[in-house]
This record gives structure tokens, sequence and C-alpha cells, in this order.
């Protein structure tokens, strides 16, 4: 169900594409995937357009969507939006223009954003996902999530400043669950699932609570000596638990 902030939102992203003429544009995350948190969730988009967005009339129209969205609808901040091309759909590889946190770059659509777009993508106008995304193979979701885990997640748990803040806590243990899942079972789960799998994966039970609570409670300031427990906590979980998963797992870069 969408709030009507977040429908708000939606419509008024929708009718300033309109003069782009986009072929598509899709949901996936947590909007598309039934645990959506009006607030808390960011809104994870997919655009196709006709034009290439590197041109510079295209990207200035898309940058100018997204400063005034920003500047008039206080969930703005949390539309992430990628834009494709009919013609660049296919390729994983490429880095596609990007509005993410609050600003303009570039990056991939990744392996599990396409698996999340064929499993159970929102359609919010036009064609929908299987008629432009080429499925993707189980091998190539499991490589990129081992690669994920291994490359990124993995160096980060050794930078102790970064886990002070609760982006981090929240994301990187939830992300650990999810490609848990994936690589044991071959699903993806909500991060409402991954909760509820964490404690049977050994993670620190108060840190869950904790990330529960931001999520779907009603949470107050964090305390300072908390902050930097629960950082500890964290860091002492997912560094064992990742290179566990890597190893089990890790012949999943070479299939």
């Amino acid at each position: 169900m969408t709030d009507d902030a977040t429908a708000r939102l939606l419509d008024r992203f929708l009718r300033g594409l309109r003069v782009l003429d986009p072929v598509a544009v899709w949901a996936h995350g947590s909007l598309a995937g039934g645990d959506y948190r009006e607030g808390r969730s960011d809104l994870d988009l997919i655009a196709v357009l006709e034009g290439d967005p590197f041109r510079l009339p295209t990207a200035r129209a898309v940058l100018g969507l997204h400063r005034r969205l920003r500047a008039a609808e206080p969930l703005a901040r949390r539309l992430h939006c990628s834009y494709l091309t009919p013609a660049t759909a296919a390729d994983a590889e490429r880095a596609h223009l990007t509005w993410a946190h609050d600003g303009p770059m570039r990056r991939p659509v990744t392996p599990v954003t396409r698996c999340e777009l064929h499993t159970f993508g929102r359609v919010l106008h036009g064609t929908p996902p299987a008629g432009l995304l080429p499925p993707v193979p189980p091998s190539e979701l499991r490589a990129f999530v081992v690669r994920d885990q291994k490359e990124f997640w993995r160096p980060a748990v050794d930078k102790a400043r970064l886990w002070r803040q609760d982006v981090w806590v929240d994301l990187g243990t939830i992300t650990y669950a999810r490609a848990t899942a994936t690589l044991r079972d071959g699903r993806l789960i909500t991060k409402r699932e991954a909760l509820d799998l964490l404690p049977g994966l050994g993670a620190p039970q108060d840190v869950v609570d904790d990330i529960t609570g931001r999520r779907y409670g009603e949470p107050g300031p964090t305390d300072p000596a908390w902050r930097d427990r629960r950082a500890d906590r964290t860091r002492s979980y997912l560094g064992p638990a990742i290179d566990s998963l890597v190893a089990a797992h890790g012949t999943a870069t070479r299939a």
C-alpha cells in the first residue's frame, strides 16, 4: 500500500517525466516488495527513456526534475532513480545516469535489482521489465552477491568510524542476511524477512532489536554509549560472518 505523501511524489515525478516520453518506469526495492515504510524506506525507481540520458538536454531535464521535487516534496530526498534506454537496458555492466542520495552519479543496475524487477517489480508506466530486461542467470546473481560481500562489505567492516552511523549498521546487517538467503536458498527476501532471519544466523539480538525499532517502531535519540557498543558488536559479528559466507560460496564467483 502506498501512503498519501508517497503517492503524491510519484504522481509529480511521473508527470514531470512526460516531457521525456518515457518507455517505462518501474519500482523495485521496498516499494515493490511490500515492505515500504513512508519516510523510512527509499523509493527505488528505474526509468527507461528513448533519448540518451547523458546527452545534455536530457540530463538537464532529468536533473532539473529531481531538484524541483527536492525543493517541493520532503520525501524526494529518498527518491532514487537510474535512467536507461532500450538499447542500454540489457548491459548489466554499464553505468547509467542515476539520481541518488540527493545528487547525480553514474552506477550500474545490479543483478539483484534486475532480479527484483523480474520477480516483483512494480510497473508505474509503460512496458513491463520482462519486455526490456533479459533474465538474470542464477550463477550471475550468486557471483554478484559474493563479490558484494567480499569486496564492498568486508572491507567496510574494518572502517570503525562508519559503524557509529545508523545507516551502516542497518544496511550492512540486513544486506548480509539477504545475501545469505540468496546464496543458501536462491531467493530474494525483504528487509522484514532479513530481520526475522538474523537471530538464527547468530546476530546480536540487541542489534537486531535496535534496527527493527528504528524501521518499524518509534525510535528516540540513540545514546552515544550504545552507539559505540553497537558499532563494536555489529563489526565483531559481521566480520567473521561475511568471511564464512564468502568461504562457503566463493566458487560462485567462478561459476
